[in-house]
């Protein structure tokens, strides 16, 4: 699945996107980012306040217990503020 990053969780993790194969178990947009947290420094910085990471799969917004099968795109970003 092709994962997607904006504003600061792309500047922390240093890429816009890229394609990734989670394991069997990771079946939720919470244990996707759990498990990209795991990937490396700078994505345990991007994602280490997860609870405030929006997500969105196949362009339509999604709580973390979403499940991700599936899913071709799912995406990343902070809270957006609007006016």
């Amino acid at each position: 699945m092709k994962v997607v990053y904006f504003a600061w969780v792309r500047e922390r993790i240093g890429k816009g996107d890229e394609d990734v194969a989670p394991p069997a178990e990771v079946r939720t947009v919470g244990q996707l980012i759990e498990w990209l947290s795991g990937r490396g420094e700078e994505y345990a910085h991007a994602f280490e306040k997860a609870k405030f990471i929006r997500a969105a799969i196949d362009r339509k917004h999604v709580k973390h217990e979403a499940p991700i099968e599936g899913a071709r795109e799912i995406a990343f970003f902070p809270p957006m503020t609007g006016g």
